[in-house]
């Protein structure tokens, strides 16, 4: 096991996570760092990373915890993918991974280029990569919103 570990990882359950494994490697890149499985081959714990970032991949484990797919397509959360490279072409990728497209890429206000898909069990992901630099009176301007805190 790696000695640097993020401060914050997220997981992600589904009902399938052996093919959800390879589903977020064959669509956005992830590589597998760990795979723990029980005596009959079943996925017990996984783990992915995607450059510095890591997230973990498992089960559904009670009646509380389940995939989008097993709760009528239903999520809480979004996954952001933060990329450095040709937002158009992962999106292409992650399309002919299977990935559903919800929309298409598309320059947003602050800089970035973005699209967001969702996955073979119904998590959404939004992918994002920086196309400008943008001051905050520039975003400020184009969007109509006002930043408070926190513009860099």
């Amino acid at each position: 096991m790696s000695d640097s570990r993020p401060g914050l990882v997220s997981a992600v359950v589904y009902r399938d996570p052996k093919a959800a494994l390879k589903f977020l490697e064959a669509a956005f890149g992830f590589d597998l760092a760990m795979l723990i499985e029980d005596a009959e081959g079943n996925l017990a714990h996984s783990e992915m990373r995607f450059g510095d970032s890591l997230i973990m991949i498992g089960n559904e484990w009670t009646a509380q915890h389940k995939s989008p797919a097993s709760i009528g397509n239903l999520n809480t959360q979004t996954v952001h993918i933060h990329l450095e490279g040709d937002i158009d072409a992962h999106c292409e990728r992650a399309r002919a991974a299977g990935a559903e497209i919800l929309m298409e890429p598309e320059d947003q206000f602050y800089g970035d280029r973005t699209y967001r898909c969702r996955d073979l069990e119904g998590h959404f992901w939004t992918v994002g990569a920086p196309i400008r630099t943008v001051t905050q009176e520039e975003a400020e301007a184009e969007s109509g919103l006002k930043v408070v805190k926190g513009w860099a």
